[in-house]
């Protein structure tokens, strides 16, 4: 089964809040909360640190404020995202600064700039001047208690809660250089005039009662600090794809009140309305051209360059842009049943799921802390019973502390998967959940349904045979001018071929349809027949006939004043680009299968067209379900790809499904992954960035697992300056988000 139908149904008297989750610091702080939310009885949830979002599902009889109790019993703070308000000082504060970033921003910049002096006096001695610890001190309280105020407040919150986090390995790591600073100057021999303090990039063994640390408190809160703040910007950052797909839409609308224009706000408009959309104007909402012709750039959705050619009767998507004529559009879907608004809901679900590796991170970083503090609690033992210097096992126990944070770890997962769901987005390319990218590695075999995915889905006219001296245009214009006097595919197929190759069509006289066989009518004073109305046809048109239906075409004859002239070969247009696509896929190492319930014929001319060896054809919509299990039985791991009503059971049956998003709602919600353009290379793409995006996270987390082994060993062994260690904790972090960003440069 997929990803989306593995999960066990949930009861009908669920429901499912998002609540925004306040004060978390790092990734124990989500494992916290949400181990407290999934002990309430039915309760399940997910809490994701990058996002601060749970996404929360509970059972009748537990309300909303019991969950938001249970959040802030555990230290934290918790509400219900504001429903949109078209505010434009809300709008503005959105689109610039964050009030929070530009806060932490400020207590970056002080505590640096008072911190590097104390950093410098330190680390090097000839800069030491009588009484420069005095100045140290001056300049490193302001640090610890205000610099590493959010982290000292966090720690204490958790402490009353018997908890730990990392920031109770920073608090207390800071505190206790600090307080053993104060103690050796106020009461030991630091605070005498002309005190020369060596700089060590190890331990070693000196006179406590002479020994400050204060360039470790100072300099290790500015270094968390700025990690903690280079972390936060990227986490904006990497949360921009999805903002910018939910501001495309419009503000206001120009709609047609007793053929007048009224402009009104978005939110008064209704399904039913018709409105006006200038050129180079946004279209308001999702709905269907009545009047005017026009290209609309549909890129910002697509991520397609090309303008999409518009008429009447064509379906027009909210927040695309109209780059040619007037258009009037009537309303068919407004507000959350837009496609825009569904796909920024798709992407936001992705990016507050978690994937398998990442629950193993969390658990790992909800145990981690407390046995941190008992390695600290050892290494200071060991260090003091070995040597009997209280200095260099304090050292040893402060760089333990430090260097420990396993921030990087909780990190490694959700912004690889902000940044890689935000740029697929970006690109036409939605993906439903973290659990999908598990399966996009392993995928061997590609269904492809054929009609609307491999094919456009429309018949046209592929080729056109006059026999003998037969004129092709007057063929052409004779044919055109009595099928377009009739509804049947074929028929609109041979008119419309007609009209692009010989121009404008004469009219049909006397015209009739005879059932099953074709028409037939006057056109231009000659009795003009289509279909199989014909006896005995000459060799020529046979021979020409019988390669058009070897080909998978349908053969149109045409004739007129009582013989056949010709024959027109009719097809569901193969896409351009999807032969393309299909070696795309190979290259990643899956084989395709072309799967359609049209007639085996028809089905190897296109198989053979786009490079496919492997078809199954003749097959009706229930059983391509069938097909899909028979693979899986054969060992294959499969992934589907289809647009249509009936491919909807397939694509959830198949290990992963890719619905084109220019088809039909019950497939693009039975997929695992959505295609808003209807390009099969996209296909490619999404499994390309799927995999990218995984292998992102496993990089980040084998980087952070494996920073956090190597380190601890280090620090407790002596050989890591407690500054140095908080520098290398905090690069850690900004080397997993930085190596997340990445993934926006994906093409």
């Amino acid at each position: 089964m997929s990803s989306t139908t593995a999960t066990a149904p949930i009861a009908a008297e669920t429901s499912e809040v998002e609540l925004l989750i306040g004060g978390m610091t790092c990734a124990s702080c989500a494992a916290r909360v949400e181990k407290k939310l999934n002990r309430m009885e039915g309760v399940s949830a997910t809490v994701n640190y990058a996002t601060e979002k749970a996404r929360i599902t509970y059972p009748a009889g537990i309300e909303v404020a019991d969950l938001i109790a249970t959040v802030v019993k555990t230290g934290y703070t918790a509400e219900e995202p504001a429903p949109p308000v078209p505010d434009p000082a809300q709008e503005e504060t959105s689109a610039g600064a964050d009030p929070e970033l530009t806060a932490l921003r400020q207590r970056l910049l002080v505590s640096a700039l008072l911190a590097a002096p104390v950093v410098l006096f330190a680390m090097v001695p000839s800069l030491q001047f009588d009484n420069w610890q005095w100045l140290s001190l001056t300049l490193a309280a302001p640090v610890v208690v205000w610099g590493g105020l959010p982290f000292h407040r966090s720690a204490w919150t958790n402490l009353r809660h018997g908890a730990s986090t990392m920031d109770t390995l920073v608090s207390v790591g800071t505190l206790a250089a600090f307080g053993w600073s104060l103690w050796a100057l106020f009461l030991g021999d630091a605070g005498m005039p002309g005190m020369r303090h060596p700089f060590e990039l190890t331990v070693s063994r000196t006179d406590g009662a002479s020994t400050i640390y204060l360039e470790v408190a100072a300099g290790v809160t500015a270094f968390i600090l700025l990690g903690r703040y280079l972390e936060a910007r990227s986490k904006r950052r990497a949360g921009a794809a999805l903002r910018a797909l939910m501001e495309l839409g419009a503000k206001d609308v120009a709609v047609l009140r007793d053929r007048r224009e009224v402009r009104i706000p978005m939110d008064r408009l209704a399904v039913g309305d018709r409105f006006v959309v200038r050129p180079g104007e946004k279209i308001a909402t999702d709905g269907t051209v009545v009047e005017g012709v026009s290209a609309v750039d549909v890129s910002m959705l697509t991520g397609e360059s090309v303008p999409v050619d518009v008429g009447p009767g064509d379906s027009v998507t909210g927040a695309t842009v109209n780059a040619g004529g007037r258009l009037v559009v009537e309303a068919t879907r407004i507000g959350a049943d837009t496609r825009l608004a569904r796909m920024a809901k798709l992407v936001e679900d992705a990016q507050n799921g978690k994937a398998e590796v990442q629950r193993l991170a969390d658990r790992v970083a909800g145990i981690f802390v407390p046995v941190v503090l008992l390695i600290a609690s050892a290494t200071f033992g060991a260090w003091l019973g070995l040597t009997g210097d209280t200095v260099a096992a304090f050292t040893a126990a402060v760089a333990v502390l430090i260097i420990a944070c396993p921030c990087a770890l909780g990190l490694a997962t959700p912004t690889a998967l902000l940044v890689g769901t935000g740029r697929g987005a970006q690109l036409g390319i939605i993906i439903k959940g973290p659990e999908v990218l598990e399966n996009t590695r392993r995928v061997d075999t590609v269904v492809l349904d054929k009609t609307g995915t491999v094919t456009t889905g429309r018949m046209t006219l592929q080729e056109v045979y006059a026999a003998g001296d037969t004129d092709e245009k007057q063929l052409l214009r004779l044919a055109g001018a009595l099928e377009h006097a009739s509804e049947h595919p074929v028929a609109r197929a041979v008119a419309a071929g007609a009209e692009e190759r010989a121009g404008e069509l004469p009219a049909a006289e006397h015209f009739e349809n005879v059932p099953g066989r074709g028409v037939r009518g006057r056109v231009e004073g000659h009795e003009v027949a289509v279909g199989r109305l014909f006896g005995e046809l000459a060799p020529e048109v046979a021979r020409a006939k019988d390669e058009a239906e070897r080909g998978g075409r349908t053969a149109v004859v045409v004739g007129w004043d009582g013989s056949a002239r010709g024959v027109l070969a009719v097809a569901d247009a193969v896409k351009e680009t999807s032969a393309e696509a299909v070696r795309q896929l190979r290259a990643l190492g899956l084989t395709p299968v072309l799967l359609t319930g049209d007639n085996r014929a028809v089905a190897e001319a296109v198989a053979d067209r786009v490079g496919i060896e492997e078809v199954v054809a003749e097959v009706l919509p229930e059983d391509k379900v069938d097909v899909v299990r028979r693979l899986q039985g054969e060992g294959r791991v499969v992934a589907m790809v289809g647009d249509g009503v009936n491919d909807a059971a397939a694509l959830a049956t198949a290990d992963l499904g890719l619905a084109m998003g220019t088809g039909t709602d019950a497939a693009i919600e039975a997929g695992d992954l959505t295609l808003v353009r209807g390009d099969l290379r996209v296909a490619a793409d999404a499994i390309r960035l799927s995999r990218r995006t995984l292998a992102t996270i496993k990089g980040n987390l084998v980087w952070a697992f494996g920073y956090n082994v190597a380190a601890l060993p280090l620090a407790a062994a002596g050989l890591l300056n407690p500054m140095l260690a908080g520098a290398a904790m905090a690069f850690s972090s900004v080397f997993v988000v930085t190596n997340s960003l990445r993934l926006r440069t994906f093409r």
